[in-house]
């Protein structure tokens, strides 16, 4: 008498996992925490080119050495 709800339930998941998902959303690119929070990275203030991408640097040219980057 428990055989078919057994065997129902053990079905259902198996026959889940077989169905193709239908209209898959596109995942959005990752941000970085820069990017996340704004237009932040642009202020002046903010900007450390040892940390910025190169395309988001701007175009006020610095140096690419870092002053406080680990001694080697």
């Amino acid at each position: 008498m428990l055989v078919p709800f057994i065997m129902i339930a053990v079905a259902s998941p198996a026959a889940a996992e077989k169905r193709p998902q239908s209209g898959r959303t596109q995942v959005p690119a990752t941000l970085t925490g820069k990017e996340r929070l704004g237009r932040k990275w642009m202020d002046e203030q903010r900007i450390d080119n040892c940390n910025v991408p190169p395309d988001k640097r701007g175009s006020r040219p610095r140096p690419l050495a870092c002053a406080h980057g680990p001694a080697s």
